[in-house]
């Protein structure tokens, strides 16, 4: 049997195609779902880090102390997620932590998703803090808080080159 045969034999007649076909609808959806909840932790956690990295010291009380914790908490998980390999994870999330359930694409996109996450969420802090100090310094001077001046000036600035 000629290559071209054997081809046609196992690839077309024997329908092996949608076993591939099957193969890439999944990947789509555990790369989609994964990218959302990636980019939704990301920000999340980088928020925490740049408020934490920019308002410790002008902050009092227990919002101080909840800060410091949430911060611990997202130094950890930065530290464990990009310290680990991304297969170690994945077999930890399948076989540990989520050992009853029998979605597969779930538990990949948890997996996936929480991974990316800790990048996503180092660009994201990497960029806030690339902002000048006078840019929160000038929506002070206009009367915003820490969260207005984020939404209203520093997230809105594009680099130009």
């Amino acid at each position: 049997m000629s290559l071209k045969e054997r081809f046609i034999f196992n690839f077309i007649e024997d329908n092996r195609w949608k076993y591939l076909w099957d193969g890439l609808g999944a990947t789509l959806k555990v790369t989609f779902f994964s990218l959302l909840l990636g980019v939704a932790i990301g920000i999340v956690i980088a928020i925490i880090r740049s408020t934490h990295d920019k308002n410790i010291k002008d902050m009092k009380g227990a919002s101080k102390g909840i800060l410091k914790i949430l911060d611990i908490i997202a130094r950890v998980y930065l530290t464990v997620i990009r310290g680990t390999p991304v297969v170690v994870q994945l077999m930890i999330m399948y076989y540990v932590v989520m050992v009853s359930s029998t979605n597969k694409i779930l538990v990949a996109t948890i997996a996936f998703g929480f991974n990316s996450g800790a990048y996503v969420a180092e660009i994201f802090r990497s960029g806030i803090m690339a902002i000048d100090n006078g840019q929160f310094e000038a929506g002070r001077s206009l009367g915003f808080n820490f969260v207005k001046t984020m939404r209203y000036i520093i997230v809105h600035q594009k680099k130009k080159n």
